[in-house]
Parts: C-alpha cells; sequence; structure tokens
C-alpha cells in the first residue's frame, strides 16, 4: 500500500505537469504564432469555415538564450474564426525543460481553443516522458499516457479522459475506463474498470 500511494504521488505530480509543459506551450505558440488576415469590406455572420490552412508545419519557440523550449508539428491545421479554435491534424508536440529534457505528446488530432486556455487530443493521444537520472543520481522512470481522447484545462492544470486510458510507469502499468486529474489539489481518479501491475520497486525513486 505504502509503494502503491508513492506511485500515485509520483503521476499526480509529473503527469499534469508534464502535460501543462507540452501541451499549452506547444498550443500557444501555435496560435499566437499564425498571423491572420483582415477581412476587407462588410463581413457577414462567420460559417463554421477555416479563414486560413497550413500544411506540413513546424512551429518552434526558443527563450532568450536561443534554446528551443517547445516545437509543435502538424500535417494539416485549420483556424475556424466562428469558434476561434484551431484544428490539428497528426500533431506532434515536444517540449523541453530546463535540462533540456523532451515531453513528447502525439495525436491523429488534436482541437485547441483560440485563447489557449483548452486542448484536447484524438485518435491514440499519446505523452511520453522518457527514462532520466537527475542532478543527484536518481532514477526517474519512464512515463506514459495512452488514450483515445484526453482534454487538458492550461489554467487549472487539470487533465480528464472520459474514454479508456492506460498508465505506465517504468514497469507498472494501470488501466481505467476514465480518468480525472487535478494537479492543484494533487488528486488522481481512475474510475470504472480499474486494473493495475506493481512490480517491485528497485530505486530509491
Amino acid at each position: 500500500m505504502h509503494r502503491l500511494n508513492r506511485l500515485w504521488e509520483r503521476l499526480t505530480l509529473y503527469l499534469p505537469t508534464l502535460l501543462m509543459a507540452a501541451l499549452a506551450l506547444g498550443s500557444w505558440w501555435l496560435v499566437r504564432g499564425t498571423p491572420v488576415l483582415p477581412l476587407l469590406g462588410a463581413t457577414a455572420p462567420p460559417r463554421h469555415e477555416p479563414d486560413y490552412v497550413m500544411r506540413q508545419f513546424a512551429l518552434r519557440n526558443y527563450d532568450a538564450s536561443g534554446r528551443l523550449k517547445s516545437e509543435v508539428q502538424g500535417a494539416e491545421a485549420r483556424h475556424f474564426p466562428d469558434t476561434d479554435t484551431l484544428e490539428i491534424d497528426r500533431v506532434r508536440i515536444r517540449s523541453f525543460d530546463e535540462a533540456g529534457r523532451a515531453t513528447v505528446a502525439t495525436a491523429g488530432r488534436a482541437l485547441t481553443r483560440g485563447d489557449a486556455t483548452e486542448l484536447q487530443l484524438f485518435q491514440d493521444a499519446r505523452v511520453v516522458r522518457e527514462q532520466f537520472a537527475d542532478q543527484h543520481g536518481q532514477v526517474h522512470a519512464r512515463l506514459e499516457f495512452r488514450g483515445e481522447s484526453l482534454h487538458a484545462f492550461i489554467k487549472t492544470e487539470r487533465v480528464t479522459s472520459t474514454q479508456a486510458v492506460q498508465l505506465s510507469h517504468g514497469r507498472n502499468e494501470f488501466s481505467a475506463d476514465a480518468m480525472d486529474m487535478d494537479r492543484l489539489p494533487g488528486v488522481l481518479i481512475l474510475s470504472g474498470r480499474v486494473r493495475g501491475t506493481l512490480y517491485p520497486d528497485t530505486s530509491k525513486n
């Protein structure tokens, strides 16, 4: 039970933070970095049609020192002015921390609000942070989330899914019919048919 509690603490600590780093930075940069052309003449009521499209694009965000902070790639992106949403096909988002470690999020389709407060991943959504050793030599196991749908609320640091999800932390595996992760109170809720496989903890982390 103690090991299970420690594992839940790590998942609620790492996974939402990594998702927010990867998705918030990527979606914000993609939306803000795309120019919007002004309309000429009288404006008609907006229809649900894209006002601009990007194909086979890659957008990168750097800090003041020139270090790559995030990168967004996609096969096609469409902006819909009536709902102020951006839809991206075959999206891949990489986010780097200060040590240069990458967290990668991929999905068949992504949908983000224009104000970058929400982002949804659909169709084989996956978020991965590879194993690494920190400055104290402690090894942090590989962390991965898999599912068909992921809904991230950027401001409140909440990640939910109403469809089947799988979590991997090292060799440990968990699955559930739905998930609700709330970063601020540090709560992880797996509901429905929940299953888990735990292996002996051979590391200090």
